[in-house]
């Protein structure tokens, strides 16, 4: 084959045993890879509770990763979630991906546990499970010095290790496999880091046409003003968006109680770009550089973070949300989720947090201390144990990032319908609802959402499977991505087969989720998006969403995506996607 390696590596870490599964060629053209694939082999162990140890730990890349298709360098984490119970996957940047590759794998399942924390080094074909209790309780940048020169790493911090249930996994020093909570399965299996070091190539089917799908992308993305521009990601980063998010009236402040932030400006991507004057980065294979970092090699906060570490706990101060973000990161925490969690606490406590309080709070939520030991749990079950679980602004149990749904009708049901809780990139309708990209929608409007909505999660869910980033469709398409495909792997693919096999694998994870007790009952928002309004200006009103709308669309979703009233899949529609039916 062409682009993948045909070889998955399996780990156990009870045995100390590891063997090569080597897939039949039709599961990758099922499954693609990434997402898709480590979703296939989730599947077969999901009833499982998350630290059970055969539920399985994944680390999958994408055929096109390795390769120079614009956007490659990212890979899959996945397992079930120990903050949701849902399926728990994140798509992560840095070198891992592109190393894992190049060492020969398509992707690593760990199962088992070890009987004292270990770490896993891959070398190429080479296997070794190394003692890794003198890195115990370390922060995770000086975890990441000890273990200089062994390649691409994935570790986890402190807060793993103190059992917080949105635990994040750290890649290469500062990109970040949050949200769900993976770093604390990475605990429960006493897995301290995944070391990978590849010397070999991806082989690809046909050069010139993965050239042309490449000079298709790239002219693409350079007529993009919302990736290139002056203001566009590229030279601002993701915090370029705060500013746009505060005038749409659209930014969660005060635990969501208010959408407009006074202090916006004091924290904006400008602010940002003359305090700390810094430079570009960003993932393997990607000319965007979208993360920013300071000359000293902090990075800057991204855009939810900031925004959550600003207007969500009303803080003005640009240096406590980068020390906030600094921080999270030493620990091995959810920016997003930690940040709610706090707002969720303010409420509910009437206290107010200056840049002392919050950094001391993030401290005793890594280390599990004091108020620290229940907020670790999540704004969800913090705000039940308190009596006032309609505080929490999650879904799933999920924490919601920086865009408030009263302002953007789209994301409201996005957040609802996705697979893993509170998510703004199961679907990302800001993209269509403000950024008018493709095309402009009514963001006040559910009107044709439930079907934009499906198209766009199958979309990404290929997305995160090829594997690309999100960002680059801001610009091109599944069509220039198409042919990047079938470049590299040979395998004569349209845009709208890549669409289909996306909807396979949402359909799986809408599966997955089903047959652990998910229903229709939890594809809901928090009640104050129904009951309160939002920030008014100048006579233009940010009313509540209306229930019986929302509902309705909601229902609209269940059948575009082939689902029953309860938002449980059916026997037929599965069988149609060529997926296994378990009764």
């Amino acid at each position: 084959m062409n682009g993948w390696t045909g070889k998955i590596l399996a780990l156990d870490l009870t045995k100390q045993h590891h063997r090569v599964i080597t897939p039949p060629e039709a599961l990758y053209h099922r499954f693609v890879g990434g997402k898709g694939l480590a979703g296939h082999y989730l599947r077969e162990q999901m009833g499982l509770a998350w630290d059970d140890p055969l539920m399985p730990l994944l680390f999958f890349a994408g055929p096109l990763v390795g390769t120079k298709a614009p956007t490659s360098g990212r890979m899959t984490v996945m397992s079930r979630s120990p903050l949701t119970g849902t399926v728990g996957d994140t798509s992560v940047g840095g070198g891992l991906g592109t190393q894992l590759k190049r060492a020969g794998w398509d992707g690593v399942i760990v199962t088992g546990r070890a009987a004292d924390w270990t770490g896993v080094e891959i070398d190429n074909g080479t296997v070794r499970f190394c003692d890794a209790r003198p890195l115990i309780d370390q922060p995770t940048s000086q975890v990441m010095d000890a273990l200089a020169g062994r390649g691409s790493v994935a570790l986890i911090g402190p807060a793993a290790h103190h059992g917080v249930r949105f635990a994040s996994v750290m890649v290469d020093r500062h990109f970040a496999a949050a949200r769900n909570g993976l770093g604390l399965v990475f605990a429960a299996k006493r897995l301290k880091y995944l070391a990978v070091k590849g010397s070999g190539k991806v082989t690809v089917s046909d050069q010139d046409l993965l050239s042309k799908a490449r000079e298709e992308i790239f002219r693409l993305v350079a007529a993009s003003p919302v990736l290139l521009g002056e203001y566009g990601i590229a030279n601002l980063g993701t915090p370029a968006l705060l500013d746009l998010m505060d005038a749409r009236h659209m930014m969660p402040t005060d635990n969501f109680r208010r959408t407009h932030f006074d202090g916006a400006k004091k924290v904006n991507a400008h602010t940002l770009k003359t305090t700390y004057h810094p430079k570009r980065t960003g993932c393997r294979g990607c000319h965007i550089l979208c993360k920013k970092k300071t000359p000293g090699g902090d990075p800057l906060p991204e855009f939810e973070t900031l925004s959550h570490f600003s207007a969500l706990i009303e803080n003005d101060d640009p240096h406590t949300a980068f020390e906030a973000n600094k921080l999270c990161n030493e620990l091995g925490l959810d920016t997003v989720s930690a940040a709610s969690t706090l707002a969720c606490y303010r409420e509910i406590t009437g206290t107010r947090l200056d840049g002392t309080a919050v950094l001391k709070l993030l401290t005793q939520i890594g280390r599990a201390e004091g108020i620290g030991a229940q907020l670790a749990e999540g704004s969800a079950r913090y705000a039940a144990r308190a009596g006032r679980p309609e505080l929490s602004m999650s879904v799933k149990g999920q924490e919601l990032p920086a865009y408030d749904p009263r302002g953007a009708y789209g994301m409201a049901l996005a957040y609802a319908t996705s697979t893993r809780g509170g998510c703004h990139l199961r679907a990302y309708p800001i993209s269509h609802e403000i950024l008018r990209k493709p095309v402009a929608t009514d963001r006040f409007s559910f009107s044709g959402k439930a079907r934009i909505i499906k198209i766009a999660e199958d979309l990404n869910a290929v997305v995160d499977s090829l594997t690309a980033c999100k960002f680059v469709f801001f610009a091109s398409s599944l069509e220039e991505y198409a042919k990047a495909y079938t470049g590299v792997t040979g395998v004569t693919t349209t845009a709208n087969d890549l669409s289909r096999i996306g909807e396979r694998i949402y359909y799986q994870e809408r599966m997955m989720n089903a047959e652990v007790g998910f229903t229709a009952r939890d594809d809901d928002l928090p009640p104050r998006f129904f009951e309160e309004p939002g920030t008014a200006s100048h006579g233009f009103p940010v009313p509540p969403i209306d229930r019986a709308e929302f509902d309705a669309t909601k229902q609209a979703y269940y059948r575009v995506r082939g689902l029953d009233h309860n938002g449980a899949p059916l026997e037929e529609q599965a069988l149609a996607l060529g997926l296994t039916w378990k009764r």
